[in-house]
């Protein structure tokens, strides 16, 4: 285990900045994943990391070490540093069967041939691949090849492992699949992990804590994946973890308020939401949180498309000039008679709604 630290990091490639003063911490034995839009500067961090990248200023450590300072231009070989990565293209030489792709670095140490052996069988039990030992990469699945890349990364023992975009190739199966493992391999192994995506579902299910990135190189929020999806501080956060429905409104001097696109009255601003001079807001929601009926609901709209998407119906409705996307049950609205036709009127209420000044609506 290991703790990572940077410290007012910054970094730039033929005079453009990709990183700015950038300062934060990866606790020891937590799965930390940075999730930002591509281009962002994501992989940076993880190269500066390992090794392959030293900043142009600010210093990062690895537990009590320091090892990069871009003050005195210092920065630590990737193989002093004891950390494994992974990359999106898994990397497993095409020549060598299962088993030599796994003790090939413990081969690079002069760890003794037996020992090797050993340690590499022990780390392909812990991916479930110890039956395929004897295969070369050509017979082996999308998933499969993963697992030999992320055994390769675990048998040297690393007190953290990067791992790239390691499941973006696979099918969203193995996808599903790959990300409860790389879950409980951490689990088991207590390794520091840092996993860089654009994937918002890897992030969710896999994270002990998440750092929503924008695409100037800023951390927009740091927290837990609860934390973070139902309380992202900006829209910017909010539209980056799910699908969003954004409602530009207008507040009156009485405090109700109105779409800003069509007029119609919508719902009031609650109390805790404090206006300050501001007389135009974002209200965000989930399409989940939008519960349709055929009357009686909040807000009249008019359906414009329907789309079944297996245990979902997705609908998009039209609130008298503002568009909105919700999102039923198929069997539940099956069962209380509330499928609705393109082109039928229908009413909206709202189970959640974050309400964003529009002065702040940066990201």
């Amino acid at each position: 285990m290991a703790e990572i630290k940077f410290n007012s990091v910054s970094k730039s490639f033929d005079k453009k900045q990709v990183l700015k003063n950038l300062s934060f911490t990866i606790h020891s034995g937590e799965c930390f994943t940075i999730l930002g839009p591509s281009g962002c500067g994501k992989t940076v961090i993880l190269r500066l990391i390992a090794g392959f990248e030293t900043p142009d200023e600010g210093n990062i450590r690895i537990g009590e070490t320091t090892v990069a300072d871009g003050s005195k231009g210092y920065s630590l070989p990737p193989e002093n540093r004891n950390i494994g990565v992974v990359f999106q293209d898994y990397a497993v030489w095409p020549h060598m069967t299962v088993l030599e792709n796994v003790e090939y670095p413990l081969k690079m140490q002069g760890v003794p041939k037996e020992e090797a052996i050993q340690r590499a069988r022990a780390t392909l039990k812990q991916v479930n691949m110890e039956e395929l030992e004897n295969r070369l990469p050509y017979q082996l699945s999308g998933g499969q090849q993963q697992r030999v890349a992320l055994a390769r990364a675990l048998v040297s023992r690393p007190a953290i492992m990067l791992l790239d975009e390691p499941l973006s190739n696979l099918d969203a199966n193995l996808r599903e699949e790959m990300r409860f493992e790389i879950k409980e391999l951490q689990r088991s192994t207590n390794t520091t992990i840092l996993y860089v995506t654009h994937d918002q579902e890897v992030a969710l299910a896999i994270s002990d804590r998440i750092a929503v990135m924008n695409e100037r190189g800023e951390f927009q929020q740091v927290g837990t994946p609860q934390e973070i999806y139902e309380n992202a501080v900006n829209p910017f956060v909010f539209q980056f973890l799910g699908i969003s429905n954004f409602i530009p409104v207008i507040v009156e001097e009485n405090g109700s308020t109105r779409l800003e696109k069509g007029g119609s009255m919508f719902l009031p601003l609650p109390e805790e939401v404090e206006i300050r001079g501001c007389r135009k807001f974002l209200a965000a929601c989930r399409p989940m949180d939008i519960e349709i009926s055929k009357n009686g609901g909040s807000l009249e709209g008019k359906i414009v498309r329907k789309a079944v998407l297996g245990a979902i119906i997705d609908y998009r409705i039209d609130l008298g000039g503002t568009l909105i996307r919700a999102q039923t049950q198929t069997e539940e609205a099956s069962i209380k008679g509330l499928i609705f036709d393109e082109g039928e009127m229908c009413t909206a209420d709202f189970a959640r709604l974050i309400w964003y000044p529009l002065e702040e609506t940066h990201g």
